[in-house]
């Protein structure tokens, strides 16, 4: 007797890097008679056309304010607004759409937490835990409510290949910790931290662990439930979204207990002169009119992202990172900043002997070559290694191993240039 069997699941079929490339419409365009070589998605990504068309469709057919209105319109923006925080909560693997909030960014969403959980929980003799590989906006709330409620801020120093400290932070971490803030991912080195492993950490010690996900998000599989985080924030521009909306996501109970982080219309209950009451979650920290066609594009990011499968995406930015290594390093002088390739994300900073980095950037983009240069708002790093600046380029979805053979070879015109 033949055994039944089940059919073979169907084989994804992914599109090629050429295919992903035609979503782009920015990518046709030429810079000083160069095809554009887009190189600087760490600080802002660009929008494929499925993005572009929700947030007109939206603009066209759905526009009215939210939640506030019993007409077609009203409603249908109302539908599609918490559509898109239901489409948003399954990408980061949220238990509830309670514990999604929309904020501006990832600064914001750090600032909230700041502010609210801090100024509600932290006084004398408790500490903020941060790293030294931070983002600014992980940084400066932290040093802002530590001088209000006078906690004390502590720092995790980063090694000369750029990671974690870890001998450090076990020393750091004690009893009198309250928050363990740290990002995901260096926006500057590219490490890649192991976020479960510092929650545990956090944990361990009765504190709550802050993350800052703005580089990790857009690029690998992000499990809120699996890493235990209890914040962890994001940025919608640097994942194929639209700039003016972020996410925090935070546990219920945590939200549940603190207070609001801006007061006014649609965060409130009840408002009488003698007080107020405030709404549900996550109203509570939606103060005003939100982001409506910026949620609805953000969803349409996440669509196209989850469609691809988040594992190709790392992949494939893995790929395009060891090849750029091998490439620059190719360049007499050229140094890299942070670990290799196998424990970073898909970004590169460095420094071309002692040519500023802006002037490599400006070079590189007189050949189309779009790349950062600066501190990246990650100052306590430049001074760790004790440069005022790097270049950076980043990887995404839609670059390819020829854009770096471009950039390489714009590299090697900026030491023409400069005769190094």
């Amino acid at each position: 007797m033949a055994i039944s069997t089940l059919p073979e699941p169907p084989v994804k079929t992914m599109p090629s890097v050429a295919e992903i490339r035609a979503d782009f419409p920015i990518l046709d365009i030429e810079v000083h008679g160069h095809p554009l070589v887009y190189l600087d998605n760490t600080a802002s990504s660009q929008k494929p056309i499925q993005v572009i068309e929700a947030m007109n469709r939206y603009y066209r057919e759905q526009h009215a304010n939210v939640h506030r209105g019993i007409h077609y319109l009203s409603e249908t923006a109302t539908s599609a607004y918490e559509d898109a925080r239901r489409r948003i909560a399954r990408f980061i693997h949220a238990g509830s759409t309670k514990e999604v909030i929309f904020t501006r960014n990832t600064t914001e969403s750090l600032n909230l937490v700041a502010y609210s959980w801090g100024r509600a929980n932290l006084g004398p003799g408790d500490e903020v835990l941060i790293t030294e590989m931070e983002h600014h906006s992980n940084i400066v709330p932290w040093q802002i409510i530590c001088e209000i409620t006078g906690a004390t801020l502590r720092y995790v120093p980063i090694t000369d290949r750029g990671e974690l400290d870890y001998e450090a932070l076990d020393a750091l971490l004690t009893e009198r910790t309250k928050v363990f803030a740290f990002t995901a991912m260096s926006n500057v080195l590219g490490t890649i931290n192991p976020v479960e492993e510092l929650v545990a950490k956090a944990h361990a010690v009765g504190a709550i662990a802050v993350v800052d996900a703005a580089q990790s998000a857009p690029h690998m599989t992000t499990d809120v439930q699996a890493l235990d985080a209890d914040f962890l924030a994001f940025s919608s521009h640097k994942m194929l979204g639209p700039t003016g909306i972020g996410v925090l996501y935070g546990k219920r109970d945590l939200l549940e207990a603190m207070p609001p982080f801006m007061g006014g219309g649609d965060m409130i209950r009840e408002v009488k002169m003698s007080g107020s009451r405030w709404n549900d979650l996550p109203y509570k920290f939606e103060a005003g009119t939100p982001a409506i066609a910026e949620a609805i594009g953000l969803a349409a990011a996440v669509d196209y992202l989850s469609n691809l499968g988040m594992d190709w995406v790392l992949q494939h930015e893995r790929e395009l990172t060891e090849y750029a290594w091998e490439r620059l390093h190719e360049i007499e002088g050229l140094r890299i900043l942070g670990p290799g390739p196998e424990r970073r994300g898909g970004l590169l900073a460095f420094v071309l002997g002692d040519i500023h980095p802006h002037d490599v950037a400006a070079i590189l983009d007189m050949e189309g070559v779009a790349v950062r240069a600066g501190h990246h708002c990650a100052q306590p790093i430049h001074d760790h290694f004790c440069i005022p600046a790097t270049s950076r380029a980043s990887f995404y979805i839609y670059n390819t191993r020829e854009e770096v053979d471009k950039l390489v070879n714009a590299l090697y015109k900026a030491k023409a240039v400069f005769a190094f």
